[in-house]
């Protein structure tokens, strides 16, 4: 994937050109950030990465999909660009050298090796090795799910109204994934997999009756797989409490206060919800979500600190329609 330049900030007066320079970071002219102010979170950053800070632009790896398939990473990453452009500092992201599954760069990020950053569901065990950054940066999306089955078990699952029906059968989730945590403890039999590609066999050779994916991605995994013997369910919807958020190392607090404030200030210009309905803003119609059984499910995992958040941030299934 290389490297990605972020993107410009998204008004005139944050343009960094002219601006003071110290440590290899360029900040702007924020009358929201008092200078002495930005000036201590320069010095924390450069304690925390010293050997990425040159030529006025600081580095930030983030880490490299674990499959060229995977279209997971595109949304998180463009939010990533717009918070870190909206943040008056100067940045250029970059793409780990290898390419990481989900836990092995939350271990990565917490001894401080390889990467700066990564996005992840939040969990109470994650929240203890890592910084997060406590903001739903897919307004709860990845929480709503809609089922991958095999083709031809329509009916069968048409005739499915509640959990306990639901839990006669067999789901598939990744090894590590906290979803899969939280399907077990709603009463659901559900079996791991240690690759993300290994679901969709697991599935086509019905070693699992369905796969839950969330809203935001099933439309591009049945897409990648049209070979593969296995169909969007078309009448349930479950629904979690869940968000993906940003994830930094524990000590660096500078850039996850950098990020904190782009994203606030994405979401106050209104250029994150302008993000959000370009990339998802067929998804409720593509989907019909509007019409489809929701069974709802417990989170206890989800950090408290999760459900704090902006009025109006939490996304509803009707609001995308066109």
């Amino acid at each position: 994937m290389g490297e990605a330049p972020a993107d410009p900030p998204a008004r005139p007066g944050r343009a960094m050109a002219g601006h003071p320079r110290a440590g290899g970071i360029c900040l702007c002219r924020a009358s929201a950030i008092p200078r002495l102010a930005a000036w201590l979170l320069l010095g924390l950053y450069c304690a925390a990465a010293p050997a990425r800070a040159t030529a006025g632009v600081t580095t930030v790896i983030y880490p490299h999909p674990e499959s060229r398939q995977d279209v997971r990473e595109r949304y998180p990453l463009q939010v990533l660009k717009l918070a870190l452009a909206h943040s008056g500092m100067n940045f250029r992201l970059k793409a780990s050298p290898t390419s990481m599954q989900q836990e092995r760069s939350m271990r990565e990020l917490a001894a401080g090796r390889q990467l700066d950053i990564t996005w992840a569901v939040g969990s109470p065990e994650r929240d203890r090795k890592l910084l997060s950054i406590p903001f739903a940066i897919d307004r709860g999306l990845i929480g709503w799910r809609v089922l991958l089955i095999h083709r031809g078990d329509e009916t069968r699952f048409a005739a499915i109204a509640s959990k306990a029906q639901l839990a006669a059968l067999l789901a598939g989730q990744g090894l590590g994934w906290p979803d899969l945590q939280v399907l077990r403890e709603n009463g659901l039999r559900v079996v791991g997999s240690p690759t993300y590609e290994g679901l969709f066999r697991m599935l086509a050779r019905r070693h699992i009756d369905y796969f839950p994916r969330s809203v935001a991605e099933v439309g591009d995994e049945l897409a990648r797989h049209p070979d593969l013997p296995i169909a969007l369910e078309r009448h349930l919807l479950l629904h979690y409490p869940e968000a993906e958020h940003f994830f930094v190392n524990r000590h660096n607090r500078a850039l996850a206060e950098a990020l904190s404030l782009g994203l606030q200030r994405a979401m106050a210009d209104g250029s994150l919800q302008h993000l959000f309905g370009q990339t998802y803003g067929g998804l409720a119609r593509q989907l019909q979500l509007t019409g489809r059984r929701i069974i709802e499910l417990d989170n206890p995992q989800a950090p408290r600190q999760a459900r704090q958040q902006p009025p109006g941030l939490w996304f509803k299934p009707g609001e995308l329609i066109p």
